[in-house]
């Protein structure tokens, strides 16, 4: 998904149509300062490496140069925060993905963008990350089979209204297993989640756990009279 003006526009328009407020998102003021702030801190005539845990590692939505498998010690996959568009609606919320600092390690992929486009492609990247102010950037130190690197990481941000932290398993999958928008049921999102870690051959007992609670939810329902 390239989050390009078009697209925002697309998404603007969606919201309009459902009652939702204008300042639904963050503006493009906003979010164009927010990157620019980011941008100031690091050394924008390297490469920029992009550490991607969901949804980034099988549809990036921004040129890259290189691609490689990639640890981040410290942090793990947790579904984290609420969203009430794309995979939820304001009666029924969907839980999205993100990081959280804990003991472990969660293995991705690392995206290399290159330095003479990381204006260009960075905002794509922000817009789609950023436009709801659910995450944090941060550089974080990976290890690569090629050798460490740093990469911006989007981590949980606590001071979000969407966040709900670590929550019992069973209330997670549950939320998952009956959320749906209008891009597709939050239960497909964990069921791509599940499927392209199996295909990179990486091991997250969090998501295979919450997928195996997430069929035993879905099978109940169907055989309940």
């Amino acid at each position: 998904m390239r989050a390009t003006t078009e697209a925002l526009a697309a998404w603007d328009a969606l919201a309009r149509s459902q009652g939702r407020p204008d300042n639904w998102r963050l503006s493009d003021q906003v979010l164009q300062t927010s990157m620019q702030a980011f941008l100031a801190d690091i050394d924008t005539r390297q490469d920029l490496w992009v550490f991607a845990y969901g949804s980034l590692m099988w549809n990036p939505g921004f040129e890259f140069a290189e691609v490689r498998l990639a640890n981040l010690a410290g942090y793990q996959r947790c579904f984290s925060f609420k969203v009430d568009m794309g995979r939820g609606t304001v009666d029924c919320p969907a839980l999205m993905l993100s990081l959280e600092h804990q003991a472990g390690c969660c293995t991705g992929l690392a995206f290399r963008i290159a330095a003479h486009q990381l204006q260009d492609e960075l905002a794509m990247l922000w817009r789609r990350e950023m436009i709801q102010g659910s995450y944090v950037p941060a550089m974080l130190p990976l290890s690569t089979p090629q050798g460490p690197l740093c990469a911006l990481a989007f981590v949980s941000n606590p001071a979000s209204s969407q966040y709900v932290g670590r929550q019992p398993l069973d209330k997670t999958a549950r939320a998952i297993a009956t959320a749906s928008g209008f891009i597709g049921s939050n239960r497909q999102y964990l069921e791509q989640l599940a499927e392209q870690l199996t295909h990179l051959d990486i091991e997250d007992n969090y998501v295979r756990q919450l997928q195996a609670r997430v069929e035993q939810i879905a099978a109940a329902e169907v055989l309940s009279p």
